[in-house]
């Protein structure tokens, strides 16, 4: 009964397939080859395309990432979510990882979400908006500025834990401080603002916050340009088997292969973005961010290996 009911969630999502013995034939949404090439195997959980090797170990992933969001209910009530409540469990040796991390914001912290206005503000605001950060930006992010004391005339970017307690903060001079960046002693060990993101979602990752406002809602920087295996974050993407897209800087590249050929060990869903030579995330308009993900280049272990022999990495 249950194979019945994801064969016709399946079927809304992919479109018309055909039985072939324990496997279903569906035409592949990646490389829109004009046959059906991609195998899914409902008993196994699994499914692989035999001409462009889009492959995975749960088939949710390719309800998540081509279905809506009622398929993606339908299809957790069918599975229990069995596997991905106990996935991390069963790497890491134990529950899913916390941390507590709270942080006070500046003592001279305000908000430029609302009023009123000082001229400390309409600089901060300016700033922002000659970087393509708009309204919006400012509001879902929750940006401040500190016109006095130790952050004085420096834009402030809070980080928000689960429990919706500040557990980071970047800040940033406006007005060409040489130290342009002065962040606070706490570790970063964290997924910054973790209570805006949904790991059941595609994730974009960048590597600093002004990156991160401009790739888009689902995106969290990595406060640098590698992700430990030990790391929380990492933890959590394993846990959800997030689909990941890669932003990362062009000279991070030696880094950022090394991070992906990890990522492919635990069999996760990997994108990478042809992040411009000369530009970083931030550089670019956010249109030009959106364009970057939808040409993003499918990454799986045999060519992982030509990708970056290609380049020397």
């Amino acid at each position: 009964m249950s194979e019945g009911k994801k064969l016709r969630i399946l079927g809304e999502v992919l479109g018309d397939y055909r039985k072939n013995g324990s496997e279903t034939l569906f035409f592949c949404p990646v490389c829109d080859h004009h046959k059906r090439k991609l195998s899914v195997n409902i008993d196994k959980d699994v499914f692989k395309c035999w001409v462009c090797d889009w492959s995975g170990r749960s088939i949710y992933r390719a309800v998540r990432r081509y279905g809506t969001v009622s398929h993606r209910s339908a299809w957790k009530r069918l599975s229990n979510n069995i596997e991905v409540e106990n996935f991390s469990e069963v790497l890491f040796g134990g529950a899913e990882p916390e941390t507590k991390q709270v942080v006070k914001l500046p003592r001279s912290f305000k908000t430029l979400v609302h009023g009123p206005y000082s001229h400390y503000a309409h600089d901060a605001r300016n700033y922002l908006y000659n970087r393509g950060i708009d309204d919006e930006d400012i509001v879902r992010w929750k940006i401040g500025y500190c016109a006095t004391g130790q952050y004085a005339e420096r834009i402030v970017v809070p980080s928000f834990n689960l429990d919706g307690d500040p557990n980071y903060f970047i800040s940033r001079s406006y007005t060409g401080h040489p130290k342009k960046y002065m962040n606070p002693r706490a570790g970063r060990d964290i997924v910054f603002n973790e209570l805006m993101v949904d790991f059941d979602d595609d994730l974009i990752i960048v590597e600093g916050v002004f990156d991160a406002i401009k790739a888009g809602i689902n995106s969290v920087p990595l406060l640098g340009s590698t992700l430990r295996e030990d790391s929380y974050f990492f933890q959590k993407i394993v846990k959800y088997d997030t689909p990941l897209f890669l932003g990362l800087d062009p000279d991070a590249k030696r880094k950022q292969g090394k991070m992906i050929r990890a990522m492919l060990e635990y069999g996760l869903e990997i994108y990478e973005m042809d992040v411009p030579a000369d530009k970083d995330i931030g550089d670019l308009t956010k249109k030009q961010v959106t364009k970057l993900k939808q040409e993003a280049s499918y990454i799986n272990p045999d060519n992982y290996l030509l990708m970056h022999s290609i380049n020397g990495i």
